[in-house]
């Protein structure tokens, strides 16, 4: 992907003390498409989509979540997914409040959630990738899930630690390189496709911040918290909505994510040969399905 292909442009929004960060793409009067990245990623992680999506007639924002530059990383800001939706709601308005479509990955998938569910109307639809749809219930089907889940899920207790940004920055990133590799197992990630993510983790401020978003999920003492678990299992947003998810996915169980977004009854599909960074390994399947999705839903 090349600025001159898709007429890229820096924006930058002040909120909360904080210097938060946006690249846009394509036509300012075109429908919104608002890509939301996750852990441990970086919006570099959409350049294989973007592209697509501004050849098929849309602009694209890629906010950076707070704490993931160095000029949004402070001791005393907070890093929860209540604050990041805030924020995407901040960058909609700084656009004017255009027609937008909500795409998130991983904690991306989150923030697009409760904002879907806080603000149904605001939105034409919504994509989730590699996490699916919450407050439908839990299925038979889900549930047998679990036991394999809670193996896959064992990395959040060792996020929780406050000294965890240390291992996350030691050895130029291994340990982010090994979750890569785990939650996409066959994805042959190049270096210069790893690059934006080192940068987040091989910083101790930056990680320190991205770290704080998995302590925040269980400070229940919080106001925040407590809002978070109740839009989450709030029921999903009347809004069209599409969940994605790679066959291969190492993070969340892909069997699981099929049966939550069943009995939410939503669209689903899964990519073959790609794993928990869907998007990244898989952009022109995932635009398929992405693109149906968007030029149904887009007024």
């Amino acid at each position: 992907m090349t600025s001159a292909d898709t007429g890229e442009s820096a924006l930058e929004l002040r909120r909360d003390g904080l210097l938060l960060s946006a690249r846009q793409f394509g036509e300012a009067d075109a429908p919104l498409v608002m890509l939301l990245h996750g852990f441990p990623d970086s919006p570099h992680s959409w350049d294989g989509l973007i592209p697509l999506l501004v050849d098929s007639g849309f602009q694209v924002l890629t906010p950076w979540l707070r704490g993931y530059t160095p000029e949004s990383a402070r001791r005393h800001a907070r890093y929860d997914l209540m604050a990041v939706a805030d924020d995407i709601a901040a960058w909609h308005r700084a656009l004017g409040g255009p027609p937008t479509h909500l795409v998130g990955h991983d904690w991306g998938a989150f923030a697009a959630m409760v904002l879907s569910k806080r603000q149904p109307r605001q939105w034409l639809s919504l994509t989730q990738l590699a996490i699916p749809p919450f407050g439908a219930g839990f299925p038979p089907a889900a549930a047998r899930q679990l036991p394999r889940q809670t193996v896959m899920s064992s990395y959040i207790p060792v996020m929780q630690s406050g000294a965890s940004h240390r291992l996350l920055t030691r050895h130029d990133a291994a340990f982010v390189r090994r979750l890569w590799r785990r939650w996409s197992p066959g994805w042959d990630f190049t270096e210069a496709e790893f690059a934006p993510t080192a940068t987040v983790f091989t910083d101790p401020a930056t990680a320190h911040a991205a770290t704080r978003y998995y302590r925040s999920l269980f400070t229940v003492h919080r106001a925040p918290t407590r809002r978070f678990h109740r839009v989450l299992m709030a029921a999903p947003a009347p809004i069209p909505t599409l969940a994605l998810s790679g066959a291969r996915d190492g993070c969340m169980s892909p069997p699981m994510q099929l049966a939550l977004a069943r009995s939410a009854g939503v669209d689903a599909a899964q990519i073959p040969d790609a794993g928990h960074f869907l998007h990244a390994e898989q952009p022109v399947a995932v635009a398929e399905h992405l693109l149906r999705h968007l030029h149904a839903t887009s007024r």
